[in-house]
């Protein structure tokens, strides 16, 4: 019998201590997950009960058609959702899913052909970040490209390639899969430094999500690519994965936390950074730092900054102790349906939190530094910095408390999941009441993987242990690259609904005058239009901004506008269109 979300909240309400929240979430996460799972494949096409018209291994984003219309699939949430589905299948934990994974890999492969508004699959078409869910194009405005779904697919076809090696299936590997996982590479590889909009699809800048997701993707590949005979593109691959793991480094704030967008005009403080940290967990490389793992400093110290960003901006949140969970959302400045906390960004908390203790209790020890202190002194009040063996009371008052912080986010959510299991995108900042999307993919994947990671499923490795984060950078953007500027581009336009302004230019950074993958700007500031580019420091360069409207493309009027960038830190330019 399904206990109710009302009977898990007074659990904890009546402050039975730590062993009744963990039975409580015991008890959510058993009646939950298999809902879950059922909702997450009633999401996906042909035959499940709730995505009537997605092709095979097609993911709709969620069943909803108006405010908002999530009818589509969107490359990034497919691939999460399938890397869940492939680390279930590979690991053991539900053998019944490989006709899921062949009509992913066989949707994957016709959806990377189709055309669309940000290019064909050799001129930027795989930056496209959704398409109808009949694997047909989508051609009204968005904000694009986004670029982590190329590289968010390879993750996922890696590990599964990975998996059917260890089969003997090298043929269907080398045949089928390394194709299609050639082609999001070689666009990574090639695009890593450009300009993207982020994960929530409103800021065109760097992304720190995009650029971690990118480096995991080089990395796999090369490893893939060694283990199959394709050697010709290791050089390249490895090049770009040291340029994309020093610009990774550039994204850590000083003030303690991990800053989103190199653009966008927020604190940075952001659930991207959370979700980077369990995305690219891979437990074999520790807590190392370099690569922001769920239990390095860096990512502990980011992780109690982002949360407290939220303690005192929703109401449902009022009153609730430092050491105890609360309701996040994706930004603290968000107004997107209200603002609102998520489901899926509440439990990548409790899951990097369960990321961490897997490790800690691999290794049997804890490391405090200065910079994770603050942390872990929520859990011992006074903790000084130093490493406590396993051996230690002090290690077993931190993981104890850490499990304890981790289950009170579960709690979270499953005082606002109503007593169907349906998981929609968002519950109310003032009364945690379903809001947005209804059974949002996305959210049931993060159920899942949050319980797995509570259960102690480890991912296989993708390659972050032992890395050296190069001394010098290069080709990188968003001001981490030695040798790049940040460059943003302001200019006065005034629009009709539909039509989109972009920006081209002479050199690589500005697409070199191709209108078809000319740089999108975004509108958040309209009539100003915006977009912030990585550019090579003390060049030259001449550039004009496009109107794109139903397909019909218009440039300013001539003369080309012309600019330099500085030899060091930022520029604005801020123009009107002619």
């Amino acid at each position: 019998m399904r206990i109710s979300s009302a009977f898990v909240w007074v659990s904890l309400a009546l402050s039975w201590g730590a062993h009744a929240q963990s039975s409580t979430v015991d008890s959510y996460f058993a009646s939950e997950s298999p809902i879950a799972k059922a909702n997450l494949l009633a999401n996906i096409g042909p035959s499940g009960s709730k995505s009537q018209g997605a092709k095979a291994g097609v993911v709709i984003a969620s069943p909803s058609t108006s405010n908002p219309d999530y009818l589509y699939t969107w490359t990034r949430d497919s691939s999460l959702v399938f890397g869940a589905i492939i680390d279930q299948y590979t690991l053991g934990l539900d053998t019944s899913l490989r006709g899921q994974i062949d009509n992913f890999v066989a949707a994957q492969k016709i959806i990377q052909q189709v055309s669309n508004p940000s290019g064909t699959v050799s001129t930027g078409g795989l930056g496209e970040p959704k398409f109808n869910i009949d694997e047909t194009a989508f051609t009204g405005s968005w904000g694009r490209p986004q670029r982590d779904g190329p590289a968010l697919r390879a993750n996922a076809l890696i590990t599964w390639a990975n998996f059917l090696l260890t089969q003997s299936n090298t043929s269907y590997v080398t045949n089928t899969l390394w194709p299609i996982i050639k082609l999001d590479l070689d666009y990574v590889s090639a695009n890593w430094n450009q300009t993207t909009f982020d994960l929530w699809e409103e800021v065109s800048s760097s992304s720190f999500f995009t650029t971690a997701v990118q480096h995991r993707s080089l990395r796999q590949g090369i490893t893939l690519a060694n283990a199959i005979g394709q050697t010709s593109v290791v050089s390249g691959y490895t090049t770009q994965a040291n340029n994309l793991l020093c610009f990774l480094q550039s994204y850590w704030n000083t003030a303690g936390y991990i800053t989103a967008n190199t653009g966008g005009g927020r604190s940075g403080k952001d659930a991207n950074t959370i979700l980077t940290t369990i995305h690219t967990f891979d437990a074999a490389a520790g807590c190392d730092a370099a690569t922001f793992q769920p239990c390095s400093d860096v990512a502990l110290s980011n992780l109690l900054t982002y949360v407290n960003a939220f303690r005192s901006i929703y109401s449902i949140n009022s009153g609730v102790a430092n050491n105890v969970g609360v309701a996040t959302g994706r930004y603290p400045e968000d107004s997107y349906m209200g603002g609102n906390p998520w489901y899926l960004t509440t439990l990548a908390v409790a899951e990097q939190l369960y990321d961490s203790l897997i490790v800690w209790k691999k290794q049997g020890s804890i490391q405090v530094t200065a910079k994770s202190q603050p942390f872990f002194s929520l859990f011992s009040s006074g903790i000084q910095t130093g490493t406590y063996a396993s051996s230690t009371s002090t290690f077993t008052t931190l993981t104890t408390g850490v499990k304890n912080y981790a289950d009170s986010f579960v709690a979270v959510v499953a005082k606002y999941t109503p007593s169907s299991g349906g998981l929609a995108e968002q519950y109310s900042r003032s009364n945690g009441s379903p809001v947005s999307a209804v059974d949002l993919t996305w959210s049931y994947a993060a159920l899942l993987t949050a319980n797995g990671a509570r259960n102690g499923v480890v991912p296989a490795s993708w390659g972050a242990s032992g890395l050296t984060v190069p001394a010098t950078c290069s080709g990188g953007g968003g001001g981490g690259g030695g040798n790049t500027v940040s460059v943003t581009f302001n200019v006065n336009a005034t629009t009709v609904f539909g039509e989109n302004i972009f920006l081209t230019g002479s050199i690589d950074a500005l697409m070199n005058w191709s209108p078809d993958n000319a740089l999108a700007l975004n509108a958040n500031n309209y009539p100003i239009w915006s977009v912030t580019v990585n550019m090579p420091a003390s060049t030259s360069f001449e550039y004009k901004y496009i109107r794109k409207f139903n397909g019909a493309i218009t440039w300013e009027s001539d003369p080309n506008n012309s600019n330099s960038t500085p030899a060091s830190g930022s520029k604005t330019i801020t123009d009107v269109w002619r």
